[in-house]
């Protein structure tokens, strides 16, 4: 079996929640995309990295379906076990910074998939949402409070296109689907831009991500990663 490291990403303040990541430190030891692709689906994480550069910083990323050129938790999360300056990735060169207990990783908006954005009257009621049924990518928000930047969030998936049945922390999981993500980077990143604040932003059911707007269109996106195994 090849090894990998189990990460939570986007953990709130006592290191609880976040999502779940495997990062393939030798990813030289599996090569082929074919090979990657099914060990990814084998694993069953929402995403699963492998590296084939350390000192670079150069990745592959894979959901249990489809390969991706980028995406947030994954970013953040192995930036912060391989503590480089940068990540390459086949979307573009994404920039990496550990601030204490924050990872931050720089991206743009149009390297994120398309998400529906969709905004709530309340923090409330956002949280009293039912699963919706199959259809649309959904990012449910609503101000906790507005002056702060304080966001409540919840991400639901919608259709069975992405990344099939996996262990993503949510509400659990269709037959080839995830119905709920508990913490989603690429989401947040597009969020920020189309409101051009920073944002503290709660999702899930406690994950915590961090944002802020950058000169010329980037995005800092940021939070804890723990090692899980």
């Amino acid at each position: 079996m090849t090894d990998y490291d189990v990460l939570r990403v986007f953990c709130g303040a006592n290191t609880g929640y976040g999502n779940e990541l495997a990062v393939v430190r030798k990813g030289s030891t599996l090569p082929d995309p074919e090979e990657r692709q099914a060990l990814a689906a084998e694993l069953g994480f929402s995403e699963t990295v492998f590296v084939d550069d350390p000192e670079r910083g150069v990745i592959d990323i894979y959901t249990p379906t489809v390969r991706l050129p980028f995406a947030g938790h994954p970013c953040v999360g192995t930036a912060w076990l391989l503590d480089v300056p940068e990540l390459v990735t086949p979307a573009g060169v994404v920039g990496t910074r550990l601030d204490g207990e924050f990872t931050w990783i720089e991206a743009r908006p149009e390297w994120a998939p398309p998400r529906t954005l969709r905004q709530y009257a309340s923090a409330a009621e956002v949280e009293a949402l039912p699963v919706p049924s199959p259809g649309e990518w959904i990012y449910a928000w609503a101000w906790e409070d507005e002056a702060a930047g304080r966001v409540r969030a919840r991400a639901f998936r919608g259709r069975t296109d992405e990344r099939g049945a996996g262990r993503s922390g949510g509400a659990g999981a269709r037959t080839g689907g995830i119905e709920e993500d508990e913490a989603t980077g690429a989401a947040a990143l597009l969020l920020t831009a189309r409101l051009g604040r920073a944002l503290n932003i709660t999702q899930g059911r406690g994950s915590q991500l961090l944002t802020a707007p950058q000169p010329e269109g980037w995005v800092e996106v940021g939070g804890r990663v723990v090692l899980e195994r």
